[in-house]
């Protein structure tokens, strides 16, 4: 399922931008931008494609989502064929990393915030009392001036960069591309993992390739990544069959071997365990959601001719 990019658009007099997407369902086809993301549901159902992950929302649902990242919104056919009794609802915030300006981020203040943009290329799916708070705030941004509305989202930013309680969506193979390095201790094994996870991957070679006994690596590894070495190694072979899935040229168990498992059982096993369900139900989804890619992008083209 191909991904397009969108150009959005920004008020001349504003840094950032705080809009309310409302209708039957939400049009927007699968797709992709330089701005970060916040997406607030109000109102409304469905399935999420953020990445490689498959997810489901409903009303409250918060995810934060990076620069670039592929991603789309489809309602449950009760919206789509127009028999809901409300309309679909949501309030979205995108802003750029530059926003405020090249250095903004840089400050010393803002370290927690650089750690949280970071993990944001894979979509967190916000949770628990930060999305409580959060949720409040952004539904009374609307009216709110320029001066007032940066308030917010600052307040947004400091109660995002001191939480933990969000899930990551898109898996690490799918955020990070072979020839992006990790800046920190880990970078060697990082890139080793990216490289051949296809093989065998033992965990003492990896630790030592970091200079560390087992033990050590393993606590820190666990430390600075919220998943086991072995966890995290599963999440990229993972995310790389659901690559391979959607693009429908080789057979479940062509690709459980060449993602790395030495059987399709252990590889069945570990897809549902992260994806919470079989590979064959996850390509169905797909087959479908590429149908309703076509749907929404001729919506998305015929709705752009009345805007020129």
């Amino acid at each position: 399922m191909k991904s397009i990019e969108l150009r959005l658009p920004k008020d001349f007099d504003k840094s950032f931008v705080v809009f309310k997407e409302t209708g039957r369902f939400f049009p927007v086809p699968w797709h992709y931008h330089p701005e970060y993301e916040l997406v607030l549901v109000l109102k409304s159902s469905g399935r999420r494609m953020v990445g490689d992950h498959i997810g489901y929302f409903k009303e409250d649902d918060l995810v934060f989502m990076g620069s670039m990242l592929p991603h789309v919104w489809v309602n449950d056919p009760v919206y789509l064929n127009g028999k809901a009794d409300h309309l679909a609802d949501a309030v979205v915030i995108h802003f750029k990393e530059d926003f405020l300006g090249k250095d903004f981020f840089n400050a010393l203040e803002m370290e927690p915030m650089k750690r949280l943009l970071h993990l944001s290329k894979r979509g967190m799916a916000i949770q628990g009392k930060t999305r409580d708070k959060i949720n409040k705030i952004m539904k009374k941004m609307m009216p709110l001036n320029g001066i007032e509305r940066l308030a917010s989202l600052m307040s947004i930013f400091g109660i995002l960069s001191v939480s933990d309680e969000y899930e990551l969506l898109a898996s690490p193979e799918f955020a990070n591309s072979p020839d992006q390095k990790e800046s920190n201790r880990l970078g060697e094994v990082m890139e080793y993992i990216m490289r051949n996870f296809d093989e065998d991957i033992s965990l003492p070679k990896a630790a030592s390739m970091a200079n560390m006994g087992l033990t050590t690596f393993c606590n820190f590894f666990k430390e600075n990544y919220r998943v086991t070495f072995v966890e995290y190694l599963n999440l990229v072979r993972v995310g790389h069959a659901c690559k391979l899935l959607s693009k429908n040229e080789q057979t479940i168990a062509e690709i459980a071997y060449g993602c790395g498992y030495s059987t399709l059982a252990n590889f069945n096993r570990q897809f549902k365990k992260y994806k919470g369900m079989p590979p064959s139900e996850y390509k169905s989804k797909l087959n479908i959601g590429t149908v309703m890619n076509t749907y929404f992008s001729t919506i998305y083209s015929e709705s752009r001719k009345y805007e020129m």
